[in-house]
């Protein structure tokens, strides 16, 4: 209630003089909006061991949210209110309650803009700052200040921060997370030089600097000891604090090449020493370097990106841990394929800020029309593959103090070494084929290795790798041009984890009015006849205008939803899921 009430006062002292020297607030004014809604009401089920006390007692769980934005010339205000009454399964308890998390007034004037209130930012890749919103994975780390961006001249860009960011609804008080404030120049050189304005190798530079300021917390150890006077033992306790820094601070350097269908990016970034919950509080700086290669012609794509992390975890709380992973101020680009098919995505990779090295490459290949292999329509293939494995790192010795790491460099490391430890590996294979104007088809390979240990447990050996093998078989046959039909099969293979799979979909479309589907997740390869379930649903949707409602009724598969690297436990469930969506 209170963030309503400062939104609406902040909203009335910034807009008051421009209503005053207007004919109205409303003259050329324009305001759009959308909302979400999801319910859910769940059902109990003894052999997922969902029960009553498991649920908490709450048979039912509502996020939703409400976004307004309102646009009058140079100026721009909006807000968005949130509902988690009760937080549904798999999203943190602390969510619940009713509030506006997220308002902003902004004004643009030739070339500078201000923002006042929340917002979200980027520098570069987000190597040293990113703050984003993902509403499925319940991560939001807007932050709640000032962002300025000017334009001197043509080709810069200069941009600068101050604020502190969101955690749940949790007021800001020192000491219970820090302060943000960042830096930001991007220069492109094409428009800055004339003589090169006409130049076909387009170039641009730009650089960042991030701190945090954070009230830490005392962290002492005691270690006990024992001397001896005229033979006596005596016994001694002494009291060791850490030294943890005020101030973190972070820089990025990137640039950005292009000429015509070719694209070279790359960002490098570094931290200073920043002991905190996530890398066990060790005293060395953090070094990344994302890369990337695009090239794209004529039906031909290549894609090439690498990245190599050494302990670049940056939150404003330095105790901050969890999945998915709160107040960071930083963002380490996932370097694995996104898949769409569920049992593809049956383990996705989550990226490790304590050390990672990743590659990946993927070649995008359309085979001509009216050739042997590209029939009528032609032939899409995409290959893709995608590693990521430790550094190699050489522990110092162990403090005396704490008997661990805690309180030294904890390792040292050579820039871009790889380990020998495997985190993952997916090798995947996509073609996209149109027989006739009713049919058309994908069919899919997948070969994965995920180190269970690594990803889930934070555990650093390979002892739980699991290999699996996918394949797909996505059928669609199409009635009219407003009636279709889809088949959609897949199967999963391991000896490890779970064991194999079997997955069926049918949809039946109505354009752009109704669906009908019914699908079934069969894990008849687990190593427990007990749970050898399976995950059924049965859902239904319809459209009117911009307005759509989905019901679905069934069983969830717990697992790991993730997005770009980032991940949320969704634990398994049971019962009836309403979606409403609006847009105005």
């Amino acid at each position: 209630m209170k963030s309503i009430i400062h939104f609406s006062i902040f909203l009335l002292c910034i807009t008051g003089p421009f209503v005053a020297l207007s004919q109205g607030i409303t003259e050329g004014a324009k305001v759009t909006g959308n909302i979400q809604i999801d319910g859910q009401y769940y059902t109990e089920n003894e052999t997922l061991g969902i029960t009553d006390s498991s649920l908490n007692y709450r048979k039912t769980g509502m996020n939703g949210f409400a976004n307004l934005l309102y646009t009058n010339g140079n100026f721009s205000a909006g807000m968005r209110m949130e509902s988690y009454l009760n937080p549904m399964l798999g999203f943190d308890s602390r969510y619940e309650g009713v509030g506006v998390p997220y308002w902003f007034a902004r004004y643009k004037t030739g070339s500078f803009e201000m923002t006042a209130g929340h917002f979200y930012e980027q520098f570069g890749s987000g190597l040293v700052l990113r703050s984003w919103e993902n509403w499925a994975l319940g991560y939001d780390n807007n932050l709640y200040g000032f962002n300025t961006s000017f334009s001197p001249i043509d080709g810069i860009t200069l941009k600068g921060l101050i604020g502190i960011q969101r955690y749940f609804w949790e007021p800001y008080e020192i000491g219970n997370r820090g302060i943000v404030k960042g830096f930001d120049a991007d220069f492109d050189l094409n428009e800055i030089f004339e003589k090169m304005a006409d130049c076909q190798t387009r170039i641009d530079i730009g650089g960042s600097f991030v701190s945090k300021y954070e009230k830490v917390p005392k962290v002492t150890y005691v270690v006990d000891s024992k001397y001896f006077i005229d033979s006596v033992e005596w016994n001694k306790q002494t009291v060791y604090e850490l030294k943890l820094p005020n101030n973190v601070g972070s820089w990025a350097a990137r640039v950005n090449i292009s000429n015509g269908g070719l694209n070279f990016y790359s960002e490098y970034a570094e931290k200073s020493n920043d002991p905190n919950a996530t890398n066990g509080q060790i005293y060395k700086k953090g070094t990344a370097l994302y890369s990337s290669l695009a090239y794209s012609t004529k039906g031909l794509g290549v894609f090439l990106s690498t990245k190599w992390i050494d302990n670049m975890s940056f939150k404003s709380k330095i105790t901050e841990t969890g999945t998915p992973p709160m107040l960071d101020i930083n963002y380490l680009p996932a370097i694995s394929k996104e898949h769409q098919y569920s049992l593809a995505a049956l383990y996705p990779y989550a990226t490790q800020p304590n050390g990672e090295f990743g590659f990946q490459g993927q070649i995008d290949y359309k085979i001509r029309k009216g050739t042997a292999l590209g029939g009528k329509y032609g032939t899409s293939l995409t290959l893709n593959y995608s590693l990521a494995k430790s550094i190699k790192k050489d522990t110092v010795a162990i403090s005396p103090i704490t008997n661990s790491w805690v309180g030294t460099q904890g390792y040292k490391t050579n820039f871009l070494s790889i380990g020998d430890l495997k985190y993952y590996t997916d090798v995947n294979f996509l073609i996209d084929k149109k027989f006739s104007n009713k049919w058309k088809g994908t069919f899919g390979y997948f070969n994965q290795s995920y180190n269970k240990n690594v990803i889930e447990e934070g555990i650093y050996n390979e002892n739980n790798m699991v290999k699996a093998n996918i394949a797909v078989v996505d059928l669609t046959y199409r009635f009219t041009p407003s009636k279709s039909f889809r088949l959609e099969t897949q199967g999963l293979w391991t000896k490890e984890d779970k064991g194999d799979w079997l997955s069926m979909l049918l949809e039946y479309n109505i354009s752009p009015t109704w669906f009908f589907a019914i699908s079934d997740e069969y894990n008849y390869g687990n190593p427990s006849d007990d749970l050898k379930i399976h995950y059924y649903n049965v859902a239904m949707g319809y459209t009117q205008n911009t307005t759509r409602f989905a019901l679905r009724y069934g069983l969830q598969r717990e697992g790991l939803l993730c997005v770009g690297g980032v991940c949320r436990y969704v634990p398994a469930s049971t019962g009836l899921t309403l979606t409403i969506t609006s847009t105005f």
